[in-house]
């Protein structure tokens, strides 16, 4: 494998991502995410409470909790931004249409979770540009993301619908 090849998969394997606190604190935090992990993230977002459990409670708590927060619950929101995981709420409201979180993540340089935003809000060219990137599993979360996010739109359009949330 020569070098540029096996420097661009090791930058695939680790993400860096750059974090505000409150305070102005900043702090760098990699996060090195298994492939099978990845694709266990989009399977507990696609629905898989055992997987998501599973996630929880076996040092990816962030992950799981992802899902809750991708569900609109507030108090894995709270914790997600007061656990140092800004950045996967930034995701969220990024893909909620939130231009703010997306400039947010553009700013930090978190391309990958920038496209992965815009693809869950319906951008198929950013789903494309992920594949095209050789970030086949972030795509997949990315489409599961999308899934979640326009069932929960068209519930809240549909006059028929009752939430017993």
């Amino acid at each position: 494998m020569n070098d540029a090849l096996a420097e661009r998969k090791q930058a695939l394997q680790a993400i860096w991502f750059i974090l505000s606190f409150p305070g102005n604190r900043w702090s760098s935090m990699k996060i090195v995410y298994p492939t099978k992990v990845v694709l266990a993230w989009a399977e507990a977002i696609n629905g898989n409470k055992v997987i998501r459990d599973w996630l929880i409670g076996n040092g990816y708590p962030e992950l799981g909790l992802f899902v809750y927060a991708l569900h609109l619950k507030q108090d894995a929101r709270d914790w997600l931004m007061n656990s140092g995981h800004a950045h996967l709420m930034a995701l969220i409201h990024a893909a909620e249409g939130n231009r703010s979180a997306l400039l947010w993540l553009k700013k930090h340089d978190l391309d990958v979770l920038e496209k992965m935003a815009l693809a869950a809000d319906n951008d198929d060219e950013a789903l494309l540009w992920l594949m095209r990137n050789d970030l086949k599993d972030m795509a997949i979360v990315a489409q599961r993301m999308r899934e979640v996010k326009n069932e929960i739109e068209r519930r809240n359009s549909d006059l028929h619908f009752i939430s017993w949330d």
